[in-house]
């Protein structure tokens, strides 16, 4: 079935992104930053629209994009008149609704929606797959010494003040992290199921984990069957492969409920 070519880079640009939104998306779950995740991806419009306006590849200005507003959210944070869910609110549907107005007004060139909605796995190239592999690696490289400190932020960011962490710039790390990944998966599953795949591997992990660690690891490894499943479900019944993938990670959650009340019962 993988002796394709494309489907060789469609499977291993799955595989790269699962093994990074992995112990990614676990923070996201811990820390309850799911609305955060959509927010990025929603300005990956306004994003597209800065790439193309300027020539150069969209996914550089995603990636510009989802920077501008992690660095924003953090200041607008530090007014304590709107709640985060509000200012995130405001951030997703104003990028969005101004991405698409800036689109609009872009003569003479034709922007397949859909493919930066849903992905496109089966269209990714080599060079994508530079990209996907080598901000990933770079990523994991710098999640190694931010671990414990995000651990700690997430369990108790006052006293992970006290003890010392910079509390500020290892959030705003962990928010450019995201931003880089939402750039880097837009081809895999969309920018509209990006987040599905942060959320949805740490959730049906998180029942069978004992610690930070054995959570992260299993959510790799779920986020992998997705892939692996979602992209054969695809080639054997001719569907969308990005939501394939995310309906399988659904199912993968689902029986992890079913499993977890069946331990419980036991």
């Amino acid at each position: 079935m993988l002796e394709a070519e494309f489907l060789q880079r469609a499977l291993l640009a799955g595989l790269g992104i699962a093994v990074v939104a992995g112990p990614l998306g676990c923070f996201v779950v811990w820390r309850r930053m799911a609305y955060f995740g959509t927010s990025l991806a929603h300005n990956a419009f306004l994003g597209i629209a800065l790439g193309i306006l300027l020539g150069i590849d969209p996914m550089f200005g995603i990636a510009a994009a989802a920077v501008a507003v992690a660095l924003m959210l953090v200041f607008l944070q530090r007014q304590r008149r709107l709640a985060d869910d509000t200012l995130l609110g405001i951030l997703a549907h104003g990028g969005m609704a101004l991405g698409l107005v800036a689109i609009s007004f872009l003569e003479g060139v034709r922007v397949d929606l859909l493919t930066y909605l849903f992905g496109d796995v089966l269209a990714v190239g080599w060079g994508d797959l530079g990209w996907i592999y080598g901000a990933g690696a770079a990523m994991l490289a710098g999640l190694v010494p931010l671990w414990r400190p995000l651990l700690m932020i997430s369990v108790h960011p006052e006293l992970a003040a006290a003890e010392g962490i910079p509390v500020l710039p290892v959030r705003l790390a962990f928010m450019l992290m995201l931003a880089i990944l939402v750039a880097i998966a837009m081809k895999v599953v969309g920018i509209l199921l990006i987040v599905s795949m942060l959320i949805i591997p740490a959730a049906a992990a998180r029942r069978f984990s004992s610690t930070p660690e054995a959570m992260a690891v299993s959510a790799v490894g779920a986020g992998v069957v997705a892939v692996v499943g979602g992209l054969f479900a695809s080639i054997q019944w001719d569907l969308p492969s990005g939501p394939a993938m995310v309906v399988c990670a659904t199912v993968l959650f689902s029986l992890s409920l079913v499993a977890g009340e069946f331990a419980k019962r036991a």
